[in-house]
């Protein structure tokens, strides 16, 4: 399948990456390469084939959720580079 280098920048300004142009080349290739691959698969007759939900048909075993005794908040605070009103203080991630 064709991938055209605008596909490429438009993937790139999407992920918020500058590349060059041997870069956007190099990726409009590979791109391509796993779109051929992509188009083989779906080929592929699976009328009578049953779905994958997980890979490993084991079961999984989880622990017990147990009460536990947390860490008191001075202790806490100690390891916080930045606190206030007992609460850790983070950047602002939000606008």
């Amino acid at each position: 399948m064709r991938i055209s280098k605008d596909d490429v920048k438009k993937i790139a300004d999407l992920a918020r990456l500058d590349l060059t142009e041997a870069e956007i080349e190099k990726y409009q290739a590979q791109l391509e390469q796993i779109l051929d691959y992509v188009q083989k698969l779906n080929e592929l007759d699976t009328e009578n084939t049953e779905p994958t939900y997980t890979v490993h048909q084991a079961d999984h075993h989880l622990r017990e959720d147990k009460v536990k005794p947390s860490l008191p908040r001075e202790k806490v605070m100690e390891n916080a580079p930045a606190h206030s009103h007992g609460f850790v203080r983070v950047p602002k991630v939000i606008q």
